[in-house]
């Protein structure tokens, strides 16, 4: 059993969080830290979670205990860094949920974050915990960073075919949707119903902070083709969906590839792969990534679809959680007998 400690759980991942943590047979406790929100009760904060969580008041992230085992970490880009350092000198163990120890290299994140990286230190001992990749150790890390939820679409979609068929890959798009929730709870004008309704729009284009993120990792793989990423906003409160087009060298066989995929997802509980496109509505709700791969005349499209504030967020991080400790990764998030839970 541990100890748990949420940074930042009054946002809507941390919400997530909370569900998962009271769910999770091997948490014993966990206490919420935040700023404004701190001495307001979390029924206060979230008062549909009455009767399902345990109801305290959220402690000043300024009075940090260090007596937790496992600390989440859901703050904007730039706050994790006042806070993971010490955590870690304690001996204890962190899941970033945000940017700041995502990317390898110093300069790179300075570049993309427009901030000064106070414990790049760090960044050499994190792991990046694509969680459903089954190539990664979790032994010898105390600090987990949790991937974005646009590379946890892209990624989990397009990594397989990298890993397996690269030098095939003459060059690769992404074109990736995501509901407004993926901006936080901060009210913004452009992301009112009477703004959004019945539209789509295309934002930070050519500069969106995942996708050095995404090349990292594929980098790390052999990817070295050219690659766009361009990312819209819907008129939806939650989801992902991703469409990566791959411009090939040659006919790949459409079979082997599918054969490939599910022998590279044979151990994870959590990627499914569809023979038609997904829909977005078959994930919001659920720790699933659903997948689908279209091969013809040297062009391969890839939809991917994921909730990305469970798949592409919390329940990712309890994922970690569990591979931190050796756990079986679906405790918390996959009631046994059932096909997932609803955290709604």
């Amino acid at each position: 059993m541990i100890s748990v400690g949420i940074l930042g759980g009054s946002g809507y991942a941390g919400k997530k969080l909370l569900q998962f943590c009271t769910s999770h047979p091997f948490v014993s406790e966990y206490k919420v830290y935040g700023n404004k929100t701190a001495g307001t009760l979390i029924s206060d904060i979230f008062p549909e979670l009455t009767g399902q969580v345990t109801d305290t008041k959220v402690e000043s992230i300024e009075n940090l205990s260090f007596s937790h085992d496992l600390y989440f970490v859901a703050l904007p880009h730039g706050e994790a860094l006042k806070y993971v350092p010490a955590i870690i000198k304690n001996g204890k163990k962190v899941i970033d949920l945000g940017g700041d120890y995502r990317l390898d290299d110093k300069d790179e994140y300075e570049k993309w974050y427009g901030i000064n990286h106070s414990s790049s230190e760090l960044l050499n001992q994190k792991i990046y915990g694509l969680a459903d990749y089954y190539g990664t150790q979790y032994s010898n890390t105390n600090l987990v960073a949790n991937p974005g939820c646009y590379p946890t679409a892209t990624l989990l979609g397009l990594l397989p075919f990298t890993a397996g068929f690269g030098d095939e890959i003459i060059s690769s798009s992404t074109i990736a949707y995501s509901g407004t929730s993926g901006a936080g709870k901060t009210p913004k004008q452009d992301l009112l119903m009477a703004e959004m309704d019945g539209d789509v729009s295309a934002y930070k284009v050519n500069s969106h902070r995942h996708q050095p993120e995404i090349l990292q990792t594929l980098k790390k793989f052999g990817f070295n083709s050219p690659f766009s990423f361009t990312t819209h906003l819907l008129p939806a409160a939650v989801g992902i969906y991703a469409t990566t087009s791959v411009h090939l060298r040659n006919n790949v066989d459409e079979k082997t590839v599918k054969e490939y995929y599910k022998t590279f997802y044979e151990n994870s509980p959590f990627v499914r792969l569809r023979e038609v496109p997904p829909h977005m509505t078959w994930v919001v709700n659920t720790n699933y990534c659903d997948i689908n791969i279209s091969i013809n005349d040297k062009v391969m499209i890839i939809t991917s679809t994921i909730d990305n504030l469970i798949k592409g967020a919390s329940g990712q991080a309890i994922q970690n959680m569990n591979k931190l400790y050796g756990w079986d990764e679906v405790l918390g998030i996959k009631a046994q007998g059932a096909k997932n839970v609803s955290v709604y």
